[in-house]
């Protein structure tokens, strides 16, 4: 295992046990709002905190980007660790046992390593870059799927952008009459671990944030499938605007997106 890869997945574990732990109290959480429909745990930021210290111990003049810390810009700014502590925020703050640790490291701009970790299954979902994907050690791959019907896809609603709900409704409509089912878990980063192991046939979610999708993107690029942004572009991590597939499906996938884009999502 690459040596930053061994740290990112020592930081995720050391995470999953603080929430693990704080699961069984949850009364004990604290709740607050970050924004609508946006909430904060006093677990996120203990996990976030664990996640640092691991990743400072190691690589003490890295950038870390995390969700609830912001930019703690180092000395060596071309290696910039992007965290997500505690990824499905809302199924923790619920009980709802589905949610996860996302860890990825970019190196001079370009995607290096990535972790997404479920705690309560144990499954510990590694890339490296041009090293390929594995879940627990074992080597995943997209699905091969050639054709939109038997594809059960995975998504997320627009909760912190209702203003998009008549866009995301028809988009979800159009893909749900020629797709088998379509599901939706509360956690962006393991749905695209998700894709990336042959689980999901594919993704769409709009307006999501660098740390929910960074350590996905690897994850499928490595497993052999593509992201892009609505419009089968690349401006995805800054409009947050996702598809995953395999290759052909993403091309389904894009062409029942696109009539419904409208000038706010064709970025």
């Amino acid at each position: 295992m690459h040596p930053m890869l061994n740290i990112a997945v020592r930081a995720a574990r050391t995470a999953g046990k603080v929430i693990v732990r704080s699961m069984e109290q949850l009364d004990k959480v604290e709740i607050e709002s970050k924004g609508t429909n946006d909430f904060v745990t006093s677990v996120d930021i203990s996990a976030e905190e664990a996640i640092i210290e691991t990743i400072r111990k190691s690589y003490p003049d890295h950038t870390i980007i995390g969700e609830e810390s912001g930019v703690l810009k180092g000395s060596d700014d071309d290696y910039q660790w992007i965290v997500d502590p505690l990824d499905g925020t809302t199924n923790f703050i619920k009980g709802i046992p589905h949610f996860s640790v996302s860890i990825a490291l970019k190196v001079k701009g370009k995607l290096d390593q990535a972790v997404v970790f479920d705690p309560i299954r144990g499954e510990l979902f590694t890339a490296s870059r041009g090293k390929g994907a594995q879940l627990n050690g074992f080597r995943i791959r997209v699905n091969k799927n050639k054709e939109l019907s038997g594809t059960v896809l995975a998504t997320g609603f627009p909760f912190k952008h209702k203003q998009h709900t008549a866009a995301y409704m028809a988009m979800f409509s159009g893909l749900f009459q020629k797709s088998a089912d379509m599901r939706r878990t509360g956690s962006p980063a393991l749905d695209l671990a998700y894709v990336a192991a042959g689980r999901f046939d594919g993704f769409f979610e709009i307006g999501l944030k660098p740390w929910n999708t960074a350590a996905g993107e690897l994850l499928i690029i490595e497993a052999g499938g593509l992201v892009t942004d609505f419009t089968g572009g690349h401006n995805h991590a800054q409009s947050g605007n996702i598809v995953a597939a395999n290759t052909r499906i993403l091309k389904d996938l894009l062409k029942e997106i696109r009539p419904h884009l409208g000038d706010a999502l064709s970025k």
